[in-house]
């Protein structure tokens, strides 16, 4: 585990915070790994919902470059490639509270919530094509099929970040709350999932995702392709371009 994701329960919610303010919540290798073992576990220890947040005032900056550069992933046995089949899949119904910055993979795994607040000042980006990369986490079918093709690719493929008020006119959000009142509430939404019976509870959540299958065979196959791409020229000048952009 890691002290960039802390994990409590309380009520019947398991409550994943991203810890790492001073880098904007970025993810490291580490981090996929202790989110993906406190989502597979959560349903033994009696957990009824799952509560996603961020510390600081962000969710995520996306995937700490260097880390991701370091530890890039292989095969499916990549930490990050464990959280996402481990949220694509968990029974439980996932909540998240989105502030700030929700960037590459603090977006698509939105798409796996079943109930998403943010706060005014929220923005996703998935700036993938941007890195020479494609998408994750299927969501190179499952944001057009929540948003439609056109608003799919101005993210997708312009990589054109969307706000809060266009968020939630697309379907990834559930509702926009201020800030000061987003923790409150997305625990309190929590909570009230986690009071429910249980198992008409995963019968429904179930029965919502009725192309599972579909979902968990494109993950595989962007994972391939993602692998690929990482390799190529192309990721390699554009990760390149973006560490000198940083230092700078």
């Amino acid at each position: 585990m890691t002290d960039h994701v802390l994990v409590s329960d309380a009520d019947g919610v398991r409550t994943i915070t991203l810890n790492r303010a001073d880098k904007r919540n970025a993810l490291t290798a580490a981090m996929y790994a202790a989110m993906a073992g406190a989502l597979t576990s959560a349903p033994e220890a009696g957990i009824r919902a799952i509560l996603f947040t961020g510390a600081g005032g962000f969710f995520t900056g996306g995937n700490d470059i260097g880390d991701f550069l370091a530890n890039p992933p292989a095969n499916d046995d990549a930490p990050v490639f464990q959280f996402l089949y481990a949220i694509a899949t968990t029974p439980l119904p996932v909540v998240a509270a989105v502030e700030g910055m929700a960037v590459g993979v603090g977006t698509t795994m939105l798409l796996h919530c079943d109930l998403v607040y943010a706060a005014p000042d929220a923005r996703l980006h998935v700036p993938f094509v941007d890195l020479g990369l494609v998408p994750e986490a299927a969501s190179s079918i499952l944001m057009p099929r929540t948003m439609g093709h056109a608003q799919a690719a101005r993210m997708l493929m312009l990589g054109e970040p969307l706000g809060a008020d266009e968020a939630l006119a697309t379907g990834i959000l559930s509702g926009i709350v201020p800030a000061a009142d987003l923790a409150a509430t997305a625990l309190a939404k929590a909570k009230a999932l986690a009071a429910k019976p249980v198992e008409a509870m995963r019968q429904t959540k179930a029965l919502m995702r009725p192309h599972q299958a579909e979902v968990l065979a494109t993950m595989k196959k962007e994972g391939q392709i993602f692998g690929a791409c990482l390799r190529s020229p192309e990721a390699k000048a554009a990760f390149q371009a973006f560490m000198m952009k940083g230092k700078k």
